[in-house]
């Protein structure tokens, strides 16, 4: 009911617009995913479970003698993908700040990893995930029985958000702390949902999920390098890391996978029931505007847009008992 002292107008009701925008909200959100995962099932090569044992990239000049290795982590052979009934309770931030961690690292105590890897989170006032992040993946990736450090690098200033100049940052940074053989660059809102997905490298460079629920479980197309990536920090070099051209949403993942292509590294994947992510919720940044004419120079600008060109101020290290802390200004 109309206030009384409010005179009630007429609206003219735009039918086809309605229409317009009801049809592309459709097409968006699930004929188009369906689409590209009628595409995805047939064009993508994964790794089948039963191979992924043999991808994966050891300690690099390790010494350790066969009786000390931990055992390898038994891989997963059932292809269907598989979300557990209590997946949203598993961020108890608490529970896991009881654990004996020291400055963000982890390795097993009765025996040597077999993978040590670096774990480089970009990020900027999302705690909410954080947190999330943290609580779930530090148990993850201690069944999987890993030496590893999670770096959270946190841009400080008001500029938009450069998640590859981010990217570029932690790995540097990183260096500086320990010895990197392989780094997983890997988004806040991400988490893998099978524990046989291995957190380690392979001999080439590994897109980690072939299958995500944004996406109906299926990858939109083959140039993918988005939300998070392993890769050998000797690759990582080569490539001369990403571009620290784009600014806002969007871009910097693609230019990544051009950066692999003009290597010649191809991207690997594993079997889509072992690959498994889902996204937590979030609202998306700006994109950039500018992010399909910085695409168009890729390979141009590659040698000398990257890690020898990243500049940026270090605010503050702060060695905290889940993660280091990387507090910088771009």
């Amino acid at each position: 009911m109309a206030h009384p002292d409010v005179p009630v107008k007429s609206v003219d009701v735009n039918y086809s617009k309605i229409l317009f925008w009801s049809l592309a909200f459709l097409f968006i959100n699930w004929i188009g995913p369906l689409l590209c995962g009628k595409y995805a099932d047939t064009s993508f090569d994964f790794v089948p479970a039963s191979d992924i044992p043999s991808q994966l990239i050891g300690l690099i000049g390790s010494s350790v003698t066969h009786e000390k290795w931990c055992p390898h982590v038994p891989t997963q052979l059932d292809n269907r993908i598989k979300i557990p009934s209590n997946f949203n309770q598993s961020f108890d931030i608490a529970q896991v700040k009881n654990y004996q961690y020291k400055d963000g690292a982890y390795s097993p105590r009765h025996c040597q990893s077999r993978y040590r890897i670096a774990l480089i989170v970009p990020y900027r006032d999302r705690l909410d995930h954080l947190e999330k992040f943290l609580a779930y993946m530090h148990p993850y990736l201690m069944k999987q029985q890993l030496e590893y450090k999670i770096i959270v690098v946190e841009q400080a200033d008001k500029k938009p958000f450069n998640r590859g100049k981010l990217l570029n940052v932690g790995f540097l940074e990183a260096q500086k702390m320990t010895k990197i053989d392989c780094v997983i660059f890997h988004d806040v809102d991400l988490l893998p949902v099978n524990e046989y997905n291995m957190y380690a490298c392979t001999h080439m460079p590994r897109h980690m999920y072939s299958a995500i629920d944004t996406f109906r479980f299926r990858l939109p197309y083959r140039e993918l390098c988005g939300g998070t990536i392993a890769i050998l920090a000797r690759h990582f070099n080569v490539v001369n890391g990403f571009s620290n051209q784009f600014s806002g949403w969007g871009g910097e993942d693609d230019d990544f996978c051009k950066r692999l292509a003009g290597k010649q590294l191809e991207i690997v994947r594993f079997d889509p029931a072992v690959a498994v992510y889902v996204m937590l919720p979030h609202s998306k940044t700006t994109p950039d505007p500018q992010r399909m004419q910085h695409l168009q120079s890729s390979l141009a600008r590659s040698d000398v847009d990257g890690l020898n060109s990243a500049k940026y101020e270090v605010l503050s290290i702060d060695i905290l008992p889940l993660y280091v802390r990387l507090l910088i200004t771009l």
